[in-house]
């Protein structure tokens, strides 16, 4: 695949940072998957990331978390220990994957090892580095479940089959929502189709959608052009997202 294709995917991810008066940024990444080391090689110095203030979990698969060993690099070198915010049956799936991060005493030596700090969420609003983030609970699958987060006009969720009625009410109002969209007609049974993110963004009556969590099933040029036709035939602006993608909102 050609270099710069937006076809090119990496794991999901978001990157919300805020710039002060004087030019210091504020980092927060939700989520650090398998392809986290060649996604901050290659973004982070685009957006002038020195820092991540806060990192925050979806959920505990390895697209979301399988990235933390390389976590190792930014407390070791760029700051002295990153907060991660994350739900408690998460945690539990951390603790067995990367017990020596949990408990460093069982690390083996060889090398130093990411020094992070995991704070415990639920459903309630927190705050992550000065960002004010409320929990968007979704199905990820049946009987198993994911958090989205808003933060400010943006709602993201990013792995889901099923929105709940209650969470739909915090979606409500938001100016943008990048919502799970894995591919066309064919279900998963823990993503939402092409189709169904769709209906669901027009349920929801958002201004502006944006898809992600993409298969190869999705080319986007093409795929996009199609979605674009919703915007004047319904008045939906939805299109997939790429890697990288900037968007100017205000916190």
């Amino acid at each position: 695949m050609r270099p710069g294709s937006p076809n090119r995917r990496r794991n999901t991810s978001l990157l919300v940072q805020r710039t002060d008066t004087v030019g210091n940024r504020t980092n927060l990444v939700i989520d650090a998957g398998k392809f986290f080391y060649d996604s901050a090689l290659h973004w982070f110095p685009k957006y002038d990331v020195q820092t991540i203030d806060a990192l925050v979990i979806t959920h505990a698969h390895q697209d979301a978390v399988g990235g933390f060993d390389d976590l190792r690099d930014w407390t070791n070198n760029s700051q002295s220990t990153l907060p991660i915010f994350i739900r408690q049956q998460d945690f539990d799936v951390v603790k067995l994957l990367f017990y020596y991060l949990v408990d460093r005493n069982k690390q083996t030596g060889g090398g130093g090892v990411a020094k992070i700090d995991f704070e415990m969420i639920n459903h309630r609003p927190f705050n992550a580095a000065g960002f004010e983030l409320v929990p968007l609970e979704v199905e990820h699958g049946e009987g198993r479940s994911a958090n989205g987060y808003r933060v400010g006009p943006v709602s993201y969720i990013s792995d889901t089959s099923k929105i709940p009625d209650p969470t739909k009410e915090l979606i409500s109002g938001s100016q943008i929502l990048i919502l799970d969209a894995l591919r066309p007609e064919r279900t998963h049974g823990t993503h939402l189709t092409l189709e169904e993110a769709v209906e669901t963004a027009r349920e929801l009556g958002v201004k502006r959608t944006l898809l992600t969590d993409a298969t190869h099933d999705i080319d986007h040029e093409p795929v996009n052009a199609q979605l674009a036709k919703l915007r004047d035939a319904y008045g939906l602006d939805i299109q997939y997202a790429y890697d990288g993608q900037s968007i100017d909102i205000d916190l």
